[in-house]
């Protein structure tokens, strides 16, 4: 049934895809929503502080939205190496005048919003990554280097990310890595073989740095040290256990109140939990995961049609909406260990939400210029 979906015919008569675009629409107004909910509690003299950021946020991301719209496919598989080589630079700075926050240097002050360059970073790989494989797909195909040559570039950038540290933004590189490179035929062992090394390299970086292996101990018994170490996922945890089926209705949250940290960003899933319980996270983890499966089917239409480098960025978008909702839904309802991951246009945050509408923008596009082609072999049949 869902291959049937894929290669349904769409309908030339309409520019892009509708479905797709009031999908991110939707999710981007319930994020409002929930951040306004979220932090009302946390500035009693301006309980929409955060709000008012998030809607200056929301203006830049659909004006940039508008303009990727009217950029050929053609100009970022053209100037996929130059937006890598920002990206490099720029997480290169962070390192040098970045704003701390809890410790870690990921961000360049803007005044409206800190820009944090691992957001760049990630749709820069991809780019590339689309860029390489539409060019050397079969030497990756048949060949050791034309597999490793694109694991060197995400490892110059996951160095960089380390030393912020961002390890939550180097594991979602990596999956979409090798995520891609299995689309595009690598080799069962080779991919195996990377897999095995990245999960080997993770350990090792949890074993080296003390406060990842407290995190991990934390989330295999947060109630060990439930006011300690495991203080936010137990706190978390109850958020998500009190919302029940329907949920506290909105803006009723108890633990947004000071209780859960973070609970506007990297935690904001689970006062959505406490807010609308499980038919709630249903709907909203049903729109995150028709958003995932939109974009996979547009860069599966597209490389069906020969669209290499659109295809495989489509899917490598795909891939990375689907796996960070994932991880962000999982450390919240304590299946992962904890790990500063965004939920996709619903967590506050200017870089993120800037970043993912520019990526969807440009799966709008890809749909548009697949549109565009077979409205024109239409003509020519006809003719």
């Amino acid at each position: 049934m869902t291959f049937f979906w894929l290669k349904k015919q769409v309908n030339p008569h309409v520019p892009f895809d509708n479905q797709l675009l009031w999908t991110v629409l939707g999710l981007m107004i319930f994020g409002l929503i929930m951040v306004t909910s979220a932090s009302m509690s946390f500035n009693e003299s301006n309980p929409f502080f955060y709000t008012q950021r998030e809607l200056i946020q929301l203006g830049i991301s659909l004006f940039l939205m508008f303009i990727t719209l009217y950029i050929p496919m053609q100009r970022w598989q053209q100037f996929a190496s130059v937006l890598l080589i920002i990206a490099i630079i720029m997480l290169i700075v962070v390192l040098g005048i970045g704003s701390s926050i809890n410790g870690a240097s990921r961000w360049i002050p803007l005044g409206v919003f800190n820009f944090q360059p691992a957001e760049l970073s990630k749709l820069a790989l991809f780019l590339f990554l689309a860029g390489y494989l539409s060019r050397k797909c079969e030497e990756v195909k048949n060949g050791f280097w034309g597999f490793f040559k694109p694991m060197v570039v995400m490892a110059i950038l996951s160095v960089l990310l380390l030393k912020q540290p961002d390890l939550g933004t180097v594991i979602v590189l990596f999956m979409v890595t090798i995520g891609i490179l299995f689309i595009a035929g690598a080799q069962l062992w080779q991919f195996i073989a990377i897999l095995l090394t990245g999960v080997g390299v993770v350990i090792c970086l949890i074993l080296y740095e003390a406060y990842r292996l407290t995190r991990l101990l934390t989330f295999l018994d947060p109630w060990q040290d439930a006011t300690g170490s495991g203080y936010q996922l137990v706190a978390s945890l109850m958020a998500i256990g009190s919302g029940g089926i329907t949920g506290q209705g909105m803006g009723n949250s108890i633990l947004k109140l000071g209780y859960l940290p973070e609970c506007h960003t990297d935690f904001i899933f689970s006062i959505i939990s406490e807010e609308y319980g499980y038919i709630g996270v249903v709907a909203l983890l049903s729109l995150l995961f028709f958003l995932t499966f939109k974009a996979l089917a547009i860069g599966y239409r597209a490389l069906n049609e020969g669209s290499l480098f659109s295809g495989y960025l489509a899917c490598e978008i795909g891939i990375w909406f689907g796996f960070q909702t994932f991880v962000n839904v999982g450390v919240t309802s304590g299946m992962l260990p904890t790990k500063g991951l965004t939920l996709p246009f619903i967590s506050y945050g200017g870089s993120s939400l800037i970043l993912s509408s520019i990526a969807v923008a440009i799966l709008l596009r890809i749909d548009f210029e697949f549109r565009q082609q077979q409205a024109q072999a239409r003509i020519r049949l006809i003719k």
